[in-house]
């Protein structure tokens, strides 16, 4: 008799989205207002964002990361520029080709596991997470876009893809 396994978990699929850059507006003093700020001037100058992840650290720092197209960066950074200064922002930072890889449903609430299975199948091959954001129906994890081949591989082997 050979190890016990554990089952696959049965998922939706797997999303990829390539050719992107990962961007912090690190460390700024938090208070009502900034992700509108941030978010205000990329609109104005015309540019998406995507997976947006922020948080407050112990010393009420706000950090806010987001991906936009990889084409886009240095139009974002300049965006950035006038707005970091006036909110008082620590530092800008900038991480590049990255990749966006979602898990998805169906619902995830009632599925104890699912992260834990992710998280643990991109560390079993190095994969490092570099921000990760979640909802009732993904687990959406940011990589470095030369890691794609053993992420995806990686998940395969503990996801049951359709």
């Amino acid at each position: 008799m050979g190890g016990s396994r554990s089952p696959k978990i049965r998922v939706g699929g797997i999303i990829e989205h390539s050719d992107l850059a990962l961007v912090g507006v690190m460390s700024a003093p938090d208070r009502p207002g900034l992700a509108g700020s941030v978010f205000g001037a990329l609109g104005a100058a015309g540019l998406n964002a995507q997976f947006i992840v922020q948080s407050i650290d112990l010393s009420n720092h706000s950090h806010i990361q987001f991906l936009v197209a990889l084409g886009d960066l240095a139009r974002t950074i300049s965006a950035l520029q006038p707005v970091s200064e006036a909110l008082a922002v620590e530092r800008l930072t900038q991480r590049a080709p990255v990749m966006q890889l979602a898990v998805y449903g169906p619902d995830f609430r009632e599925r104890p596991g699912i992260a834990s299975a992710v998280f643990g199948a991109l560390a079993s091959v190095h994969v490092n997470i570099l921000a990760v954001s979640t909802s009732i129906s993904t687990v959406s994890c940011v990589i470095s876009q030369d890691d794609r081949d053993a992420a995806m591989e990686a998940l395969r082997g503990v996801l049951e893809l359709p």
